[in-house]
């Protein structure tokens, strides 16, 4: 595959006093401590660096400074027959770009939406290396790669593979390379992998994958996968697995079972039960108190759970939640239910980010969990008890044949719902009067009873959509500020469920084979394609972690790159991605419908810089210190799956204007 490099201008060099003042103004921005060397730049998420090289007074100077392209991408594929996803001849998405890049000894590691990893000099963005996997990603519905790991001995002994990129692929292994050389580390597993179909029976191939970074406890490699959703009731499980380091040997492994309850195996080789909820998003762990956390799915398929057993002791007991899991060991510590038998695909899909809360003048550990419905439940994490209270309360009960109804649901009290819970004929949107009026016909014609309100015949409104309120992207936190701020969607949708008789007329249903019912899940659009509820449809919101209350809320994204002059002066477009913070008060964040990279104030919300990108961007960027001083920002530009923008490689590096070598550093 080509790709291009951009190496930095030569610019004036910055005064060492300077450079003092903007380096070591706040602690925690010596060198020791400016890496961004996992997925979210603390095993425990965060997305946040103690940086402050760039602040609100100096961050419009920010300039391209170098561009990596890896030629990973691929156009969407029609087709004219077969299911939405999955299917052999059927139509296929184009690739998307959503990961955020590690640094670790002055090297820039990520994947490419084909799995290929590269290492880059940090500071000038020039290839070291690069590793091919060798993926088929021809019958793959949904190629992406959010990040790559590293683990590095505490002792190293100058040996190949004393540090090590854990990656895993879209074929379901797991890989360990040389940090230094991109080498296969030959004593782990066979050859430098591990085949993680291992143990889970007879499985449509296309329908597993590793599309998030693996976690690291010790030396522990742990990781989940991706199930494609919607197939059928005997999808791959979603078992958790811990590797050790350096062998590839099994540690432990979390079968998502109710307590209790032992797998049915159908299939020789088997180990796993099939159809349990899985864990596709990102781990998270504490060192400290030997906890991995896991944010899960729901049970296979999504939208029809009549098959799943029993509210008490069914599949979904560990469904929609955030499972703290012992360290050693794999057995559940606790676990916070987010969504009771879920059948709207409301999955757990942020990394439980932990932080630091203040109650009754004492410090608490805490972990923050997003969610799709846009509640936001703030934890004890050692024990899972909400630090607010969360009521369950009645909720729409459904009249789908063999399906039955969890009847309340948790409510978070504070932070109050970041998507408004409410959606009527009279809320309806559109350009023109006559696409209201179609809209208004539309969400007259379905079922909704509130959030929660479950997929029927009829067709079910759900607000927020499948896809969010809050996504993978979120959240970042600043620990100093006592802020977490969220990329939120404010789109609808609208959920068919079609008896299987009538499946055949409804091509683009995905099937839930095993079932009585195929389902269209879609976003609940006017004819001319633009959503039915008023905009923003996308905002960057800002909580105060102590008190609960919001911040501020604004309109993320324009429609500049979605419609045809002069239609650009709507605000909120829809996008994907998340936030990243800093120690000056920053939030870095792409994640619209346009092409554009923003800056914001932590504090008020203020937009203070914003660059054109060469597409759009569904990545979480991320920002380090090179080893010339200068703090660098790193966003991934290639779209979204779904995006119009067209599929594309950017990697791109922004800094202040200047340069230093090495030589011109302090000593530490």
């Amino acid at each position: 595959m080509a790709y291009h490099k951009a190496s930095p201008a030569p610019r004036p060099r910055i005064p060492l006093s300077l450079w003092l003042v903007s380096t070591l103004a706040c602690p925690g921005t010596l060198h020791s401590q400016n890496l961004w060397d996992s997925y979210a730049a603390s095993p425990g998420g965060g997305h946040y660096s103690p940086l402050t090289q760039i602040t609100p007074a100096n961050v419009a100077e920010l300039e391209l400074v170098w561009e990596h392209r890896s030629g990973d991408f691929r156009p969407a594929r029609e087709g004219a027959s077969g299911s939405r996803f999955g299917d052999k001849d059927g139509p296929r998405p184009q690739s998307a770009l959503q990961v955020t890049p590690i640094v670790v000894n002055d090297t820039v590691y990520y994947c490419t939406p084909f799995n290929r990893v590269f290492a880059l000099d940090a500071a000038s963005g020039r290839e070291r290396w690069a590793y091919d996997p060798a993926v088929d990603t021809d019958p793959i519905a949904l190629t992406n790669c959010r990040g790559v790991s590293s683990w590095q001995d505490p002792q190293p002994q100058g040996k190949a593979c004393d540090h090590r990129i854990f990656t895993g692929t879209l074929d379901g292994r797991l890989i360990a390379l040389d940090g230094a050389t991109g080498k296969p580390c030959a004593d782990f597993g066979e050859g430098g992998q591990l085949d993680l179909r291992e143990g889970l029976g007879e499985h449509v191939r296309n329908e597993y994958g590793i599309t998030s970074p693996p976690a690291i406890l010790g030396n522990l490699v742990i990781t989940g996968a991706m199930v494609l959703d919607n197939r059928r009731t005997d999808s791959p499980g979603g078992v958790v697995r811990a590797f050790d380091v350096h062998s590839g040997k099994l540690a432990w492994s979390w079968d998502p079972l109710p307590p209790g309850a032992e797998p049915e195996l159908q299939d020789t080789g088997q180990r796993y039960q099939k159809g349990t909820t899985n864990v596709w998003s990102i781990i998270s762990v504490d060192p400290e108190r030997n906890l991995v956390f896991v944010p899960t799915g729901n049970s296979s398929p999504d939208y029809y759970g009549g098959l799943r057993g029993s509210l008490d002791k069914g599949l979904d007991y560990y469904s929609s939640s955030v499972v703290a899991l012992d360290g050693a060991s794999g057995k559940v510590s606790w676990h916070f239910q987010a969504v009771h038998h879920d059948i709207w695909d409301y999955d757990t899909p942020s990394q439980p980010s932990l932080y630091e809360a203040i109650q009754d003048g004492k410090t608490v550990p805490a972990l923050a969990q997003p969610t799709k419905m846009g509640h936001l439940f703030l934890l004890n994490r050692e024990t899972g008890e909400p630090l607010f209270p969360v009521e369950e309360r009645p909720v729409a009960r459904g009249d789908i044949p063999g399906e039955y109804y969890a009847p309340t649901q948790p409510f978070p009290t504070l932070p109050a719902p970041l998507v408004a819970e409410t959606i009527a004929p009279d809320t309806a949107w559109g350009i023109t009067p006559w696409e209201e009026s179609a809209c208004r016909d539309k969400i007259a014609a379905a079922r909704w009873q509130g959030i929660f309100t479950p997929p029927s015949l009829q067709g079910t409104i759900a607000y927020p959509f499948q896809g969010g309120g809050n996504n993978w992207g979120s959240p970042a936190i600043d620990p100093q500020r006592k802020i977490i701020v969220l990329r939120t969607s404010h789109l609808a949708g609208i959920i068919h469920m079609i008896p299987r008789q009538e499946c055949d007329r409804h091509p683009t249903a995905h099937p839930q084979k095993g079932t009585p019912f195929c389902v269209t899940p879609d976003i609940l659009l006017s004819p001319w394609g633009l959503p039915c509820t008023a905009p923003p449809w996308n905002t960057l919101d800002a909580i105060d972690l102590t008190s609960g209350q919001k911040m501020w809320s604004v309109p993320l994204g324009t429609t500049r790159d979605m419609a045809p002059f002069p239609f650009w002066f709507f605000k909120g477009t829809p996008g994907m991605g998340g936030p990243a913070v800093t120690g000056s008060g920053l939030v870095f964040v792409a994640g619209s419908g346009d092409h554009y990279f923003r800056a914001f104030s932590t504090i008020s919300g203020e937009e203070l810089w914003r660059t054109r990108m060469p597409t759009g961007s569904a990545a979480t960027p991320m920002t380090y210190r090179a080893a010339d001083g200068r703090q660098i920002v790193v966003i991934a530009a290639g779209s979204h799956w779904a995006s119009e923008s067209g599929a594309a490689d950017h990697l791109l590096a922004y800094a202040l204007p200047g340069h230093m070598t090495p030589t011109d550093r302090p000593q530490e």
